[in-house]
């Protein structure tokens, strides 16, 4: 909520599970109105709208929907993401497209279809939620790396572009988050060891939570942080400094 007490409509896509899903009822909290865009919307108390991030026209009607609902959208938190695991030599063209135009082109979509709104209320704060392994990179995972850099790299050139306009543009790449993805990892031998073993490697000695990736988004998007633009806040325990 802003320091006028207006209630702001903030997006978030990817809402409807794990990180997407903590941050969307942390803004909720915050006093937002929040809607969610997510293949799977149902299981939310938002409101929500079923939207695939990497069609533009669904993306479109989905923000046409929350307007005529809550108003213009002037936050945006793109959450929506895919992961894979391939060797680099075995990794198909079609794959390696499928990754980046959920992980990066999404983001651009998403961005586009939410900007008019902010442009014309002179505000407005987009969260890109990239990944900590654009830092550290990460094996097996060279299309998933490669687009979370790209969208660090597009939060910087975006927020000097728009801030002039009153607009913030920021990236939070999680580390360890303890979400059901990452336990399906571990479950499939993919994160080298077990989170257990992970914790043992980490300053704080605990696995992230959704909630913690919540807490820098509900930060970066309140007026405290109206001088904070093109910055990639990493919340990850110390992993990645």
């Amino acid at each position: 909520m802003s320091e006028r007490g207006e209630k702001r409509t903030a997006v978030v896509t990817g809402g409807g599970s794990g990180i997407g899903k903590a941050i969307g009822e942390r803004l909720a909290a915050d006093g937002h109105q929040v809607a969610i865009l997510d293949l799977n919307p149902d299981g939310s108390t938002f409101f929500g709208r079923k939207a695939d991030v990497t069609d533009p026209e669904q993306v479109g009607a989905a923000l046409d929907a929350v307007r005529a609902e809550l108003g213009p959208v002037t936050i945006l938190v793109n959450a929506a993401g895919l992961d894979g695991v391939s060797r680099f030599d075995k990794l198909g063209f079609e794959a390696w497209k499928r990754v980046i135009d959920v992980n990066l082109n999404g983001v651009y979509h998403c961005i586009q279809a939410a900007l008019p709104d902010m442009v014309a209320a002179g505000w407005g704060r987009i969260v890109n939620i990239s990944s900590s392994s654009a830092h550290s990179g990460q094996p097996y995972m060279t299309h998933y790396v490669a687009a979370k850099s790209a969208v660090n790299g597009l939060t910087k050139a975006l927020a000097l572009e728009l801030g002039p306009r009153g607009i913030t543009v920021n990236a939070v790449p999680p580390g360890f988050v303890d979400t059901p993805m990452l336990r399906k990892a571990e479950a499939d031998g993919l994160i080298g060891g077990t989170v257990e073993d992970h914790i043992k490697r980490t300053p704080v000695r605990r696995v992230g939570l959704p909630s913690d990736i919540a807490a820098a988004c509900s930060f970066l998007i309140s007026e405290d942080a109206g001088y904070i633009t093109g910055q990639i806040l990493g919340v990850n325990g110390g992993r990645n400094t």
